[in-house]
């Protein structure tokens, strides 16, 4: 078995990955638009830019799904948070200031009884994240 994190966007799932894939070290391995798959004649002319699926691979940490909602409907995450796990302190800070950038911090990164660094952030995306570093 194999778990994988699948994210819904309100639209801009493709500008959410790249920006993804900068900041984890990742590379979007798979894309394609509502235009480009089988059932693109059934899609309204506005959303055939929008992704269909995307994948997003981390080498050796994992892997994020994703896609614009198919309706163009607003979606809003509530009940979970993705969470990075890092063991080098300074890339758990790059990692969570980027995620933070434009978004909304619900933690600050900083030492815990668990941690020598974690964080909560909502992204720029609307995205949840949790960011913990392991022990020093």
């Amino acid at each position: 078995m194999q778990l994988t994190t699948y994210l819904n966007f309100n639209g801009n799932c493709e500008e959410a990955f790249e920006y993804y894939a900068k900041t984890l070290g990742g590379k979007v391995s798979f894309k394609m638009t509502l235009g480009e798959s089988p059932m693109a004649d059934q899609v309204p002319a506005e959303m055939r830019s929008k992704i269909m699926h995307s994948t997003l691979e981390v080498p050796n940490k994992g892997v994020l799904m994703g896609a614009d909602h198919p309706q163009g409907k607003k979606v809003s995450p509530t009940g979970f948070c993705v969470s990075v796990h890092v063991e080098d302190m300074a890339e758990a800070e790059r990692i969570f200031k980027d995620l933070s950038a434009g978004g909304l911090v619900q933690m600050p990164f900083q030492k815990t009884f668990w941690s020598p660094g974690f964080g909560m952030c909502i992204d720029k995306f609307e995205t949840p994240w949790m960011v913990n570093c392991g022990p020093a």
